[in-house]
């Protein structure tokens, strides 16, 4: 991957382009959601500080202390996210199937539920920056959903041209965003600076002891102002620790407190304003502008959720969480950048659905939350085990660290589970469907290998026949992959079965992903010479690499193997897997992998193997 150099002003603009898009634009919404709609509170001025309270050390607290100064350490050789994390927790269990099994299954479900906030962050930003109009053009805010629906579907229909030309106004955009937040921001606190009370944290914690029970309906509207956080995280290898914290504390930060206590002053003066305090805040002549500028930024904030999902199902696939999928790689400079079809218009038409289904922002708004505090719990719980076993803490500094995040993290999603029945569903839904295909798939792939390694016989038993009854040997080079890591793969026994023949130089091949990012090219290849030129290679890759398996055999010259991937031929086993009643997985869970793996993108497209130089070979295996 390419990188700019940590800490360059071009970085520091890219950064806020990709990293702070989501958080960037909680302005639009989340004190609106708080004081107008069917569980708004009233917008007098104990409530306005309280709320303002409760935002500022949410910031604090979350954002800064958990994302900014924490978590943007514990990076797996320099990348995060949930899955990077995942990966880097489990390490710490390698001693202990059982404890291993409990990490991966709570890394899913963290990774399950950020699909559901990938479906519903774009659909709230647009909506909410569109909704501007009931401002700027009241006689038009009945085209507000059109609209919206409008910049989605564009959106995702430049996906396959790749975002690398327009990607450059990303950042200089965002700074504009940024600087207009503030300036909105300090205009409205000049005129009313006695909103500056909200940063003492009484007023927060008065407002939770007088509201009691209402004020978790309340915490649901708060925690709108931390979603995005993390994508501090999930972006530490685009653009490196330094550049993410010096824009955040330089410049996103500062401007995203200016703007709510800027709404918040607004409101003091102004009660009427709740209906849409962030656009009500600006001049009149200003409205439009600010609508424009809203939507193109709301559009650039969906666009790093896209490419997040994009990234985190690549991750999930190399891994093997997830079934293969076809990938576009859009940029020959920065691999990061790809494009996936089915992913693509899959999240689309998610989208679609539930802007249609719920038509305004505050009603997508109660939707919203529960994936991004579920993740946050997730995240919570991943990092105590690197805390306690990577990083050697102490049981008392790993438990204070990490349940002082979890309380937050839990209240939040305790305020968020309130809106369950008004669309908190949908998230849950989604992440409940994810989280069941990728166990599926998971353990019908262990049982997968099971089987098949109950067919497969050694190297050194295969060498036996071969001097008892030599077959006929024929020029070339012949490469047969394999999933497994011993023994013989059952393609290159068929094909002795049935052909009864063997090229002269034979090739087992394992393509094996690695629970780190990159692996070095020092690294990638390893062989074993059994004799009678009889190869076993294998070839390492990080979960964020390409697995070019004709870029990596060229490396085998390095290591004393002269193979030529473009004149060997390549033997694939395609298996037909057939549900049986025995001992394995639930008939119904059965069923849904043969369904994936009938429909998973072939090896011979994902490893980028040449299709003149396949061969195939079936064979039915029962689970």
């Amino acid at each position: 991957m390419q990188q700019l150099k940590p800490g360059t002003t071009v970085t520091l603009v890219g950064t806020l382009g990709v990293v702070f898009g989501d958080i960037g634009t909680s302005p639009l919404y989340a004190m609106r959601v708080a004081f107008s709609g069917p569980h708004a509170i009233a917008p007098n001025e104990p409530n306005i500080l309280g709320v303002l309270s409760l935002i500022f050390w949410s910031l604090v607290v979350i954002v800064c202390l958990k994302y900014a100064v924490i978590m943007l350490q514990v990076d797996n050789r320099g990348e995060g996210g949930i899955v990077a994390l995942l990966s880097l927790a489990s390490r710490t269990a390698i001693d202990s199937p059982r404890r291993r099994q409990a990490i991966v299954s709570i890394g899913l479900i963290g990774t399950a539920l950020f699909y559901g906030d990938g479906v519903l962050a774009p659909a709230v930003a647009v909506t909410s920056a569109v909704e501007g109009l009931t401002v700027a053009a009241p006689k038009l805010s009945e085209f507000a959903v059109p609209v919206a629906l409008t910049v989605l579907i564009l959106l995702f229909l430049l996906q396959p041209k790749g975002t690398g030309r327009i990607g450059r106004l990303f950042g200089p955009i965002m700074l504009l965003w940024f600087s207009c937040l503030g300036i909105l921001g300090a205009h409205s606190i000049l005129a009313t600076p006695r909103i500056l009370e909200a940063v003492n944290p009484w007023h927060g914690a008065r407002f939770l002891i007088e509201e009691e029970w209402y004020s978790l309906v309340v915490l649901g509207a708060v925690v709108l102002v931390v979603t995005g956080a993390e994508a501090l995280y999930a972006d530490i290898g685009h653009f490196g620790v330094r550049s993410i914290r010096t824009a955040w504390f330089g410049i996103a930060f500062p401007a995203l407190l200016l703007n709510y206590f800027g709404q918040g002053a607004l409101l003091l003066r102004e009660s009427w304003a709740a209906r849409n305090p962030f656009y009500l805040m600006a001049p009149e002549w200003g409205a439009l502008p600010l609508l424009v500028l809203a939507t193109i930024t709301t559009a650039i904030a969906s666009q790093a959720v896209i490419s997040g999902v994009f990234s985190t199902t690549l991750q999930a696939v190399q891994l093997g969480y997830l079934p293969r999928v076809r990938i576009y790689h859009t940029s020959l400079v920065f691999p990061g950048r790809i494009y996936m079809p089915t992913v693509n218009w899959l999240l689309l038409a998610a989208i679609v659905a539930v802007v249609v289904q719920f038509e305004s922002s505050q009603r997508l708004a109660a939707a919203y939350g529960i994936a991004v505090t579920g993740t946050m719990v997730i995240t919570s719980l991943l990092v105590f085990f690197v805390l306690k076993r990577l990083w050697q803490w102490g049981w008392v500094a790993s438990v204070v660290t990490v349940g002082c995040f979890l309380i937050m993290d839990t209240a939040f999603l305790m305020a968020n589970s309130l809106k369950f029945t008004q669309g908190g569903w949908i998230p849950i839904a989604v992440g409940i469907v994810l989280y069941t295909v990728m166990t599926t798939w998971q353990r019908g792939r262990k049982l997968l290998g099971k089987r098949l390694n109950e067919r497969t016989i050694s190297f050194e038993t295969l060498l036996m026949r071969l001097r008892t009854d030599p077959p006929r040997r024929i020029p070339g080079t012949a490469i047969y992959l394999t999933a497994g890591r011993r023994g013989v793969p059952q393609s290159l026994l068929n094909n002795l079965a049935i052909n009864k023949i063997l090229h002269e130089q034979v090739i087992v091949l394992t393509v094996i992903v690695k629970d780190v990012p990159w692996v070095p090219r020092s690294e990638r290849i390893k062989i074993r010479h059994f004799g009678d030129r009889l190869y076993r290679v294998k070839i390492y890759f990080g979960f964020n690499q390409e697995p070019n398996v004709p870029n990596a055999l060229a490396l085998c010259k390095e290591w004393g193997l002269d193979v030529d991937p473009h004149s060997a031929s390549f033997f694939f086993s395609r298996e037909a897997v057939v549900s049986t009643p025995r001992p394995g997985m639930a008939p119904w869970r059965e069923r849904l992998f043969i369904r994936l793996a009938r429909n998973t993108e072939s090896a011979m497209d994902f490893f980028r193997i040449p299709p003149d130089r396949v061969i195939e070979l079936g064979t039915v295996v029962e689970i």
